[in-house]
């Protein structure tokens, strides 16, 4: 059996407001990094899997989708490696 480390990616899709990301452009440029525009924040999920690939992939994808993202606001995409 092989263990896996994946990585997941989930950002707002482009259409939805990010208040997150838009505070944080804001304090850039308070910092005087005022040329910084279209900061948006998203989230980083780490996990290690045990098993086939092809059946790990099947379920990163389920839980990519179903548990750690909202497909109708964010996007998600996951990689993955062997440990």
């Amino acid at each position: 059996m092989s263990q896996y480390h994946a990585k997941v990616f989930v950002t707002l899709k482009p259409s939805i407001l990010d208040p997150q990301g838009r505070t944080v452009e804001r304090a850039l440029a308070h910092l005087e990094h005022a040329n910084v525009s279209g900061v948006r924040v998203g989230k980083l999920i780490e996990l290690t899997l045990h098993g086939d690939r092809a059946e790990v992939e099947a379920q990163l994808e389920s839980i990519t989708t179903n548990v750690l993202s909202n497909p109708v606001m964010e996007d998600a995409r996951w990689e993955l490696a062997e440990a």
